[in-house]
């Protein structure tokens, strides 16, 4: 008996609900599983709350629960309390739905910006502070830091988001699924793909649907230019802010030709609104798949080079090289995931943790290094640049002939479903409820970001305030992905 199997068995389970177990808990066991969390005995990998209930994911290796506690009081016992990386998710279900967390060290909102903000104060001989955005220069989400330094070396960062909420919860609310799909494709434009494929997973699973082979392995096609197109572009940017352009000008070359292969194949650059409930929406033809070949194969030709520019470069390794190091101990307790976690020594990728079709069938490794900076995040990324490579021929040389799509079955009542899918940052979680009519009743969306932010902060401290971009950067975190 493992201490996840006690807390499922110390509740009422929701027949309704998959893959996954979801419980009804009381109050004594909704803190165990806080306890269990502090002690690293469990990971948070979500909280989140409707009008009279919270709900919190957990899991241990290979298996995972969602707990739900009934607060018709509006209150329940904080999980940050003793578990920091659940106060940002706190606060965002105190704003949404006024869910206050009993006894927790952090009330300030999360997404109300009305009010004067109370940073944490740092105090010491010669601090200053330094204000950074909301509003950056260039094309960028809105996010706000404020450090505490002492002449240029940073003593304390911490960051303001919240400032792209645009009501994804309550627009999917009473929402087909079909709209609801489209909704989620745009939590964060960048992972529009995993986005949708963990939204109409945890449909299917809902309904007890599965979609053709066809279309699952059309997805994980998506899936993977998705991550190889945002790899190359976090690589050449990190090169950027390291003042070193040559290499990023070389990775926006490639990036752009994965895109135009995307959109060659199927219709959009970026892929959107082609996954939907039963399948996917466009079809793969003979151009579009000499297309993605012929983009792969350039990437090929280059990359030897490319890597060996980077490794071979004084100047760029003397700023990433033991800058912005992430400790492996944090990177546990926040079950941080993506290349930031990866870099750190945490071993989770969603594809092979909780494997789903067709990752469950082709053959990929996951990259893992110890040393937590920046070249670390990097090199993760190069090896999964790599790995997509691999997986793109396999699933070309693979894809069967079928339909693309299967209908919906019929409403039968409400039902509930969950998923995990691995996006290019990290796993994104998707839990969904729907009405008796096949409508959205709940649905609820979780960027690897909210458990990735903290730990920018974390990693900055004792650097000087120009390797903040660099740095900030190398993570990459969602802003609209935290600010639901």
């Amino acid at each position: 008996m493992t201490q996840l199997d006690d807390l499922i068995q110390s509740g009422s389970r929701i027949e309704c609900h998959g893959p996954w177990p979801r419980v009804v808990v009381d109050r004594p066991a909704w803190e165990a599983a806080g306890a269990a969390l502090a002690a690293g005995e469990l990971t948070l990998l979500g909280l989140w709350g409707e009008t009279e209930t919270v709900h919190m994911a957990v899991g241990e290796t290979g298996r995972l629960a969602v707990l739900s506690l009934p607060c018709p009081d509006r209150r329940y016992p904080s999980i940050g309390r003793a578990h920091p990386p659940a106060l940002r998710l706190e606060r965002a279900a105190r704003d949404l739905y006024g869910l206050v967390p009993e006894g927790s060290p952090d009330t300030r909102p999360w997404l109300i910006h009305a009010d004067p903000y109370p940073f944490l104060e740092a105090e010491g001989p010669g601090l200053h502070q330094i204000a950074v955005g909301p509003v950056h220069a260039g094309i960028i989400e809105p996010g706000h830091f404020r450090f505490a330094a002492n002449g240029e070396t940073i003593v304390r960062l911490e960051a303001r988001l919240g400032y792209t909420h645009k009501g994804v919860e309550a627009l999917m609310a009473g929402a087909t699924v079909e709209a609801a799909a489209q909704i989620a494709g745009r939590v964060s434009g960048d992972s529009t793909v995993a986005y949708a494929w963990a939204f109409v997973q945890a449909v299917e699973t809902a309904l007890g649907l599965k979609s053709p082979p066809r279309a699952i392995q059309l997805r994980a096609l998506m899936a993977e230019l998705e991550r190889l197109a945002n790899h190359l572009n976090d690589i050449g940017f990190v090169c950027n802010d390291a003042a070193f352009g040559l290499l990023h000008a070389h990775f926006a070359a490639l990036r752009e030709g994965v895109l135009r292969a995307a959109d060659t194949a199927f219709g959009h650059r970026l892929m959107r609104d082609l996954i939907v409930p039963g399948g996917v929406s466009k079809d793969l033809a003979a151009p579009g798949k000499e297309a993605i070949a012929a983009a792969v194969a350039a990437i090929r030709r280059q990359w030897p080079l490319l890597v060996e520019i980077y490794d071979d470069t004084a100047s760029l390794q003397d700023r990433t090289v033991g800058t912005g190091i992430v400790k492996t101990g944090l990177a546990r307790q926040d079950g941080a995931g993506g290349y930031v976690g990866r870099a750190a020594g945490r071993n989770f990728d969603a594809r092979a943790a909780f494997p789903y079709a067709p990752y469950d069938k082709l053959r990929f490794d996951v990259p893992v290094r110890e040393e937590g900076d920046v070249d670390a995040r990097v090199r993760i990324r190069i090896a999964e640049a790599e790995q997509s490579l691999s997986l793109i021929d396999q699933l070309l040389a693979g894809l069967p002939d079928g339909p693309l799509y299967a209908p919906l079955p019929a409403a039968n009542g409400p039902a509930e479903g969950m998923a995990l899918v691995e996006a290019f940052r990290g796993d994104v979680l998707a839990w969904v409820r729907l009405n008796a009519d096949g409508t959205v009743a709940r649905c609820h969306l979780r960027d690897a970001s909210w458990f990735q932010w903290p730990l920018v902060e974390a990693a900055i401290e004792g650097n000087i305030v120009a390797d903040f971009p660099l740095c900030n950067k190398s993570f990459n975190c969602a802003y609209s992905g935290v600010d639901l």
